[in-house]
């Protein structure tokens, strides 16, 4: 038998960087979705790891364009409040960098989504998206956010 192979391929971006893998699509009984309630208490625990989460997104905010460290300028982000009935999690969506392009976010005030996430913890002295763009976590800000991977609304 043949063996096929995988390809791979890196992104590296101002926020994260990442080695992902195609393969085959993932049972639907892959992951449960993580109580937001559950991050909030142990952010450390579960800082740089992906989770999937499900709630009704809020306060919906496309963002201005924003330049990375390395000059680059990102268009077409936003950031919206996820909530569940255990607590809310700002999240980011991170936008296309390099070339100028209009984009809506994906998703509406209100609308019911299921979010694939990276959790960015307190204090991990890296980035994270903001009014003003891209910012430094410092120490004292103690901020929680998720940086989206994959968005899907839940149809009930």
């Amino acid at each position: 038998m043949a063996h096929a192979l995988i390809p791979a391929f890196g992104f590296i971006s101002g926020l994260l960087l990442c080695t992902a893998v195609i393969a085959p699509p993932l049972p639907a009984w892959a992951e449960e979705p993580v109580p937001i309630q559950a991050i909030l208490e142990e952010p450390r625990i579960f800082h740089l790891r992906q989770v999937t989460m499900q709630g009704v997104a809020r306060d919906v905010q496309p963002l201005d364009p924003y330049k990375l460290p390395n000059e680059n300028v990102c268009y077409g982000a936003y950031l919206f409040k996820l909530e569940d009935d255990t607590g809310v999690m700002s999240v980011a969506v991170l936008g296309i960098c390099g070339r100028p392009l209009v984009r809506d976010p994906e998703i509406e005030d209100g609308q019911r989504v299921e979010v694939s996430a990276t959790i960015q913890a307190p204090s991990h002295g890296g980035y994270y998206l903001s009014f003003q763009g891209l910012k430094v976590v410092t120490e004292e800000e103690g901020l929680v956010q998720a940086v989206a991977t994959r968005i899907l609304p839940v149809i009930e």
